[in-house]
């Protein structure tokens, strides 16, 4: 199936207005207000697309645990410019390709700033594939049960637990009330420590296209009898999370609604949360804990309800998200090497001497297998193309550069991303802004975790007057860069 929408236009960027659900009249609200990101409307991509988007599946672009309980892999990668989550369906899900599609679009007509919205598929023979907006921040999981540095204040606690229900709220008022195996991992932070709830548990998920399967730790009571999920059994999975929240791991929901019988509230606890709230703050959690978790369905409350009911035990409602979590925000400074620095300057004179002085060491492979093939003249004469290419690039002919540069490259025997970056800064020598982009952004398809090529995206989204892109690409390149100076 062609893509409907082949490339990340204006067309498909279209300005789209979140809808207003519940808000608290907090700095949040302020935030919200001014939020500033526009989406897309939902598209159709290409497989070929979203191999380049991700390096062809590279595995370092695997953001999800897999295996054989979860055989749909997500993995990360950037569609013009755009940071963006590739969940690639096993081969046996959804054989019905038009189910796959209606399913798609009508999750993808969801747009609200408490989701991680579905900007588009992919349906190509046996291929099944959602896209999603990338967020950076790791899952509730992460950050609840497996934290490095600090534990989940509880002010964040309680935010999550309301921005969780206003999303729940939202999708059910959109006539999407039924969710797949709500989870701490269905949970994920954006750029500014927000929490959103994933877009992927609102597709169903099995072989007929009809219902939802479940992987839940701790099934609804009615799932065990009836095999399905209701917007009932959503609520009850929203009252573990409840739990998750206020204990900081896993309580089986028995276990939990005998200590809340008892009045047992210290052993649900989190004791790194000591101090941090009082008793009326937790035993009003714990009654909506034990509210979502009755037997019977109908005993629940709806998200519209607990969302009024969260709203009211907010604290610290000034305090951005990113401090109350510890995340360093998108927009504040952090340290830049050399090379950072020079893409921030647009010191192309200064980038030319460093790329000359690291040479092709970071090209894994590429030396051994020209070598290997140099007894062809066809080889031959694309090696001298590359050398004569690489003296114009030492004396600074960066238009013979270009020159011989393509001439290599358009050979198709070696994918160098050195070559790549070398014409990158030679088109930015020469004022050609967007084909110094697309190099760039070449050679991050070629060598995924190669900082230069970020750092090069980066320099050319400057010139181009893209900030906030180019800002993206620059924070992205100092980590690489980081990552690659530990492991080294």
């Amino acid at each position: 199936m062609g893509s409907k929408c082949s490339k990340l236009t204006s067309c498909c960027w279209a300005s789209q207005q979140n809808e207003p659900i519940y808000e608290a009249p907090t700095r949040v609200e302020k935030e919200e207000k001014s939020e500033g990101d526009e989406l897309p409307i939902f598209c159709e991509f290409t497989i070929e697309q979203l191999r380049n988007a991700t390096s062809g599946f590279a595995a370092e672009n695997i953001v999800s645990e897999h295996g054989e309980k979860a055989p749909n892999v997500v993995y990360k990668g950037k569609l013009d410019q755009k940071r963006i989550a590739v969940k690639r369906f096993n081969r046996s899900a959804w054989p019905d390709a038009r189910q796959f599609l209606e399913e798609a679009r009508s999750v993808g007509q969801l747009r609200n700033h408490r989701l991680a919205n579905l900007l588009g598929c992919c349906c190509e023979g046996s291929e099944r594939l959602l896209v999603a907006e990338f967020m950076p921040n790791e899952t509730l999981a992460k950050h609840l049960f497996h934290w490095d540095t600090q534990p989940m204040k509880w002010a964040m606690r309680l935010r999550v637990a309301l921005y969780l229900a206003q999303a729940l709220d939202y999708c059910t008022g959109k006539g999407r009330a039924l969710y797949h195996d709500l989870n701490a991992y269905r949970v994920v932070f954006d750029d500014d420590g927000n929490p959103r709830l994933s877009c992927f548990g609102l597709m169903k998920n099995s072989r007929d296209g009809k219902s939802y399967s479940t992987n839940l730790a701790f099934t609804p009571p009615e799932y065990l009898r009836t095999g399905r999920v209701t917007p009932e059994s959503v609520v009850y999975s929203f009252g573990t999370l409840l739990l998750d929240l206020l204990s900081g791991k896993h309580i089986p929901p028995s276990h939990a609604l005998d200590l809340i019988r008892d009045r047992n509230i210290q052993k649900l606890t989190d004791s790194c949360l000591e101090g941090q709230f009082s008793n009326d703050e937790g035993t009003e959690l714990l009654r909506l804990a034990s509210r979502c978790l009755q037997y019977e369905p109908r005993e629940r409350p709806n998200p519209k309800s607990l969302a009024a009911a969260l709203i009211p035990l907010q604290k610290e409602t000034e305090v951005p998200s990113h401090e109350l979590m510890g995340i360093p925000h998108s927009a504040a400074s952090f340290p830049l090497s050399a090379l950072g620095e020079a893409c921030v300057r647009k010191d192309l004179t200064a980038i030319h001497e460093i790329l000359h002085k690291i040479g092709y060491k970071d090209d894994d492979g590429a030396a051994t297998e020209l070598s290997f093939q140099m007894w062809t003249h066809q080889m031959q004469d694309t090696l001298n193309s590359k050398k004569k290419g690489d003296v114009a690039f030492r004396h600074k002919d960066f238009r013979a550069a270009i020159e011989c540069y393509t001439q290599f490259i358009d050979a198709g025997t070696m994918a160098s991303p050195t070559v790549f970056a070398r014409r990158s800064l030679s088109y930015l020598m020469n004022n050609m802004l967007q084909e110094a982009l697309d190099d760039a952004v070449q050679a991050q398809v070629i060598s995924p975790v190669w900082h230069i090529a970020s750092y090069l995206q980066a320099t050319s989204l400057f010139a181009l007057g893209r900030e906030n892109e180019a800002q993206i690409a620059l924070k992205e390149g100092s980590i690489l860069e980081e990552k690659r100076n530990e492991t080294s």
